[in-house]
């Protein structure tokens, strides 16, 4: 599970009477397998989620039946199915940004001959919903789905610098309540990350989301509002923080200008 998983959800305003709290129970349930993957029981459910176990068992019931999850009577724990799988896909082919930005990003990750991805905000963490690799077979390996933790990553660095002011600020508070002890070393680094993509453009992360990874990011500011970001990076024997500065970063802004101007 990441650092800064944000499971248990917050309680909601009980005065909003249009939120349907049990909805957002089972999303939650959902929501923990991308927190730790694999398999998982109701008691791993409960302990994730913070929801009561009796809960959780009426919640993966249901799930079941409607095909988003499936149960291994041998292992008793639960896995997601294609329900869910059908969901994603029906987001990420509709998704008009990663139709139009793809072949940009696949010409920039054959120039670098790196890893070039496209992630969107879920919560406190980073989603990648369109990854570019070059032909060299080391380069970083992140598959549509996968997903980075927002305070250490390039991508979700750059995300929280191209949001409007008030917007990120919500989010920092967010963060800083997930990070505990860890939030002034965070807040110092994302500080840095703010003057450097005032200066340069960009952001950077030099070994801080994988101590053998270096990479830069870029916001993509959409017209209807939506923030995401594009990143680019790799093992750090291939990405020297002088490249990721002075040939990487520059690149990436570039694409990410052009994405932006063919009015996404």
């Amino acid at each position: 599970m990441t650092e800064f998983s944000d499971l248990p959800r917050k309680k909601n305003d009980t005065n909003d009477r249009k939120f349907i709290e049990s909805l957002a129970r089972g999303l939650d349930v959902l929501r923990a397998f991308s927190q730790q993957g694999g398999v998982l029981g109701n008691q791993d459910l409960a302990r994730i989620t913070g929801l009561p176990k009796p809960t959780i068992s009426r919640m993966t019931y249901t799930l079941s039946k409607l095909g988003y999850l499936s149960y291994s009577t041998q292992l008793e724990k639960y896995q997601l199915d294609a329900g869910v799988l059908a969901l994603g896909y029906a987001y990420t082919s509709n998704l008009q940004v990663r139709r139009i930005a793809k072949p940009m990003m696949q010409a920039l990750a054959d120039r670098v001959n790196l890893s070039v991805g496209l992630t969107i905000r879920e919560r406190l963490t980073m989603i990648y919903v369109e990854n570019c690799r070059g032909d060299d077979a080391q380069a970083l390996r992140m598959d549509v789905g996968s997903s980075l933790p927002i305070p250490t990553s390039a991508a979700g660095r750059a995300y929280l610098a191209g949001m409007p002011l008030e917007e990120r600020e919500v989010v920092m508070k967010e963060l800083e309540t997930r990070a505990g002890d860890k939030w002034p070393q965070h807040k110092a680094s994302l500080d840095n990350a703010f003057k450097c993509y005032e200066e340069y453009g960009f952001v950077t992360s030099f070994g801080e989301w994988d101590r053998a990874v270096n990479s830069v990011g870029v916001p993509i500011r959409l017209q209807d509002g939506r923030v995401m970001a594009l990143n680019c990076g790799g093992p750090t024997y291939l990405v020297s923080e002088d490249m990721a500065l002075n040939s990487v970063g520059p690149q990436l802004v570039h694409v990410a200008r052009d994405i932006v101007g063919t009015g996404v």
